[in-house]
């Protein structure tokens, strides 16, 4: 199988199942989604592109079940989030633009650790041990703590495009029904999306001729597809095992990134 075809299918695999089981889980559609793009392109550019999937796939979910968000809880938590999503989109923009931190040579190879890969690689590790670790995986929080909530989940998502988790974990303890929890995420999800593609799209316009618009075309569309089956068809889904094998491709990922290897 060729490198193009591994590349389509690992990219669109993951973003048919991410979105599918984002409706329902503790993780989102970037916490799966930014791994499989960084696996092929550079961190910087698979954040971007994941925000951009991310966006238009919030879009869609937003018509299939925004209605059902929580007006109050989306202003509490969610401007907070557009402007710690906008500083955190910002500190990955001050990242990308430093120079490297220190380079070695591994099987004849030459590795050079950057900033934003240690950064990001770390954060790989954190939300996969969020995955795993049960004190951590079922962390929640008291409803006054939403405005923080939103600032903490709004300024990981700018930065890594991690914020499913966090989102969650001070969502689920503000007294929505499961049709609100899940469409107030959505609303939220789009909102930081909207102010972190605001910083991103400098960098992505200035290398857009370099984006493989084929991809992004077909993670696109798979992401949708996934969000119609996860809609009808998921909601009984067990998480557990899907949080465990999401641990194991942060870890390598964030281990890669982190080691200069990816």
């Amino acid at each position: 199988m060729s490198d193009v075809l591994v590349t389509y299918a690992v990219v669109c695999g993951v973003a048919l199942l991410a979105s599918g089981l984002t409706f329902f889980s503790g993780f989102g559609l970037g916490t799966l989604l930014l791994p499989a793009f960084a696996l092929f392109v550079p961190v910087d550019r698979a954040i971007a592109l994941t925000a951009i999937v991310h966006f238009l796939n919030g879009l869609f979910k937003l018509a299939l079940v925004g209605r059902q968000a929580d007006r109050r809880v989306v202003v509490r938590f969610g401007l907070p989030a557009i402007a710690a999503a906008f500083a955190g989109a910002g500190v990955l923009v001050w990242l990308t633009g430093l120079g490297g931190l220190f380079d070695y040579t591994l099987f004849g190879r030459r590795l050079e650790v950057t900033p934003v890969k240690a950064v990001v690689g770390v954060l790989l590790l954190v939300f996969a041990a969020v995955e795993v670790v049960p004190r951590l995986r079922d962390l929640e929080f008291d409803p006054r703590y939403l405005p923080l909530g939103g600032a903490v989940s709004g300024f990981f998502g700018g930065l890594s495009g991690m914020q499913g988790a966090l989102r969650s974990a001070f969502l689920v303890r503000a007294g929505l029904s499961k049709e609100a929890f899940i469409g107030t995420g959505v609303v939220v999800a789009c909102l930081v999306d909207v102010s972190r593609l605001a910083l991103y799209s400098r960098p992505l316009v200035a290398g857009a001729a370099d984006l493989d618009y084929g991809l992004l075309t077909a993670a696109v569309l798979t992401a949708w597809l996934g969000s119609v089956l996860g809609n009808r068809y998921l909601k009984k889904i067990t998480m557990r095992g899907v949080q465990r094998v999401v641990a194991a491709m942060l870890v390598g990922v964030g281990v890669g990134l982190a080691a200069g290897v990816l």
